[in-house]
């Protein structure tokens, strides 16, 4: 019997049909479906995860570069590079999730870039700022940007999988597995005694900062206190309505919460949440006195830039400090006026071993201070050039003062004992707050072109 000529073809057609569902299935837009399981179990293991699909973004030899160079730092990291066409929609929940560990994860997916972290790590000012300042840059520029600037701003430390995972893996012999361990003996007795006096050292240096900073915190809430008893002001009296009598019990609260947080400090960080209370309860007197004169409410500033007891600043104006560049800070009216008629602002001087001199030349304790009023996000322009900005630019301030350019732990209702450390695994305890918005909405300030919010879609 003679063959049909579609019979004798059929072979063929289904070997063209499976390769077709293989190149398919195996295409780079496939690896889209790599699990957010994957990655996380990957990013258990290191700091940098890349998907095989988007290996020409960032080659081996680049990736393992900026791993090794997270691993050194000993913070929580987490940098993932995947293919254009991975889904968006809870991306960052997701994978923070599935990773369980307190950190900063930052995604570079096709050609755009995001980030989002826990508030314990980093502030979301600061968050945003790291990534704006890389928008736009090729992948490992901008990975590499992203990974220096980071690092020197998340608090807390690595993981401890990361040092689990680092072996090599390959067998020893009996003898030096004894050899070694005699010699780790001997050198964690010395480590021991080092650690333990340098533990000293660091205790007793922040003993002494402390010290001097609660003088300067206790001078701030005594001409808070004296602001409140000068304020004719009763919650009973003629024209008083609710949102007068908030604005006065807020700063009321304030008032209490910055004493009892002060009696509670117990090293310099711990002052970030103090001066915090003070900025909230300044800001509602200035409410409550915009209300009482009839007056359009004011918009939330950062405090006077030259002494934060002058309360919210009314602008900003140039400034240049001696021997320093030009910049623009938040100044309240006087010293506005001053500034235009070319005379000294004043400025708020701390007593040192040198002196009395400005706070900002005054040593590092007076980080969190400052950072209590000013917020991670603007401080590091405000400060720069100055003794106290150049301190709080280097890795171990953080190690002392805590995280980044003001940031000093937990959010702003924290009394110090809550929140976990950068590196600690939560599981699924963390607030989803922080890793929520749509891709590309991490650095957006203002939309339009770019890698602004809603270039994926859907939010988280």
């Amino acid at each position: 019997m003679k063959a049909v000529p579609w019979a004798r073809s059929l072979p063929a057609l289904l070997l063209a049909a499976l390769a077709l569902v293989l190149a398919t299935a195996l295409a780079p837009a496939a690896s889209a479906d790599t699990s957010i399981s994957t990655i996380a179990r990957a990013l258990h293991e290191g700091p940098v995860y890349v998907d095989p699909a988007a290996a020409s973004q960032l080659p081996k030899a680049d990736a393992d570069a900026l791993a090794k160079r997270i691993r050194a730092a000993n913070k929580p990291l987490f940098i993932a590079v995947l293919p254009a066409g991975y889904p968006t929609s809870g991306l960052f929940a997701d994978l923070r999730a599935a990773t369980g560990v307190t950190g900063l994860y930052g995604i570079r997916l096709g050609d755009r870039f995001d980030a989002r972290g826990d508030s314990s790590v980093i502030s979301a000012t600061a968050r945003q700022n790291l990534v704006s300042s890389v928008r736009g840059e090729p992948a490992a520029t901008q990975l590499t940007d992203f990974t220096d600037r980071a690092l020197a701003t998340i608090g807390g430390h690595a993981p401890r999988s990361w040092s689990a995972s680092s072996g090599s893996g390959g067998r020893v012999s009996g003898t030096a597995v004894v050899v070694t361990g005699a010699v780790l003996v001997a050198a964690g007795v010395g480590a021991y005694t080092l650690v333990r006096r340098g533990r000293r050292r660091r205790e007793e240096e922040q003993r002494a900062a402390l010290g001097r900073l609660r003088v300067v915190v206790d001078e701030d809430i005594t001409a808070f206190g004296e602001e409140l008893d000068r304020l004719d002001f009763h919650p009973a009296e003629q024209g008083a309505d609710d949102a007068m009598r908030a604005d006065y019990e807020r700063a009321l609260d304030a008032y209490e919460t910055a004493k009892r947080r002060m009696a509670a400090a117990r090293r310099p960080e711990h002052v970030r949440t103090v001066t915090e209370a003070l900025e909230d309860g300044r800001f509602s007197l200035v409410q409550l006195a915009a209300r009482r004169e009839g007056r359009p409410l004011p918009e939330r500033r950062p405090p006077c830039f030259f002494d934060p007891r002058h309360g919210p600043s009314v602008s900003d104006a140039d400034w240049t400090p001696p021997g320093g560049a030009p910049r623009r800070v938040p100044v309240c009216a006087a010293d506005a006026t001053r500034l235009a008629d070319g005379r000294d602002p004043v400025i708020r001087e701390v007593d040192t071993e040198y002196g009395r001199r400005p706070y900002w030349d005054a040593g590092p304790a007076y980080g969190p201070w400052a950072g209590g009023y000013f917020g991670g996000g603007i401080l590091p322009g405000l400060l720069v050039g100055t003794l106290l900005g150049s301190v709080m630019a280097t890795p171990s301030y953080a190690a002392d003062y805590g995280a980044g350019y003001g940031d000093f732990g937990p959010g702003h209702d924290s009394d110090y004992d809550g929140g976990h450390e950068g590196g600690d695994v939560t599981g699924t305890d963390f607030d989803a707050g922080d890793f929520g918005g749509g891709f590309g909405d991490g650095g957006d300030f203002g939309g339009g072109g770019g890698d602004g919010g809603g270039d994926f879609g859907g939010g988280f």
